[in-house]
């Protein structure tokens, strides 16, 4: 179990770094369609893989736990341990 929880932060950290470097890209590349459909696919992917992360192992950020009692964010193991 603890393989498929470090596999699927792995997913979505990866999701993210590519989400996050296409934005970059896209601050000195405005107009480039393909980065920007890229941008929206890799978003997209990333959103999906937090809230199937989430929904198997709890919040991954405190702000996901906001409204949802009881408070999750406490809840051992952290995602880092």
């Amino acid at each position: 179990m603890e393989n498929n929880r470090q596999a699927s932060l792995k997913n979505l950290m990866a999701a993210d770094f590519t989400a996050y470097e296409l934005q970059l890209y896209l601050d000195t590349h405005p107009d480039d369609k393909d980065a920007m459909t890229k941008y929206t696919e890799a978003v997209k992917k990333a959103a999906v893989l937090r809230t199937e992360y989430e929904n198997m192992y709890g919040p991954i950020t405190a702000a996901s736990a906001a409204g949802k009692l009881p408070w999750q964010w406490i809840v051992s193991p952290w995602n880092w341990e």
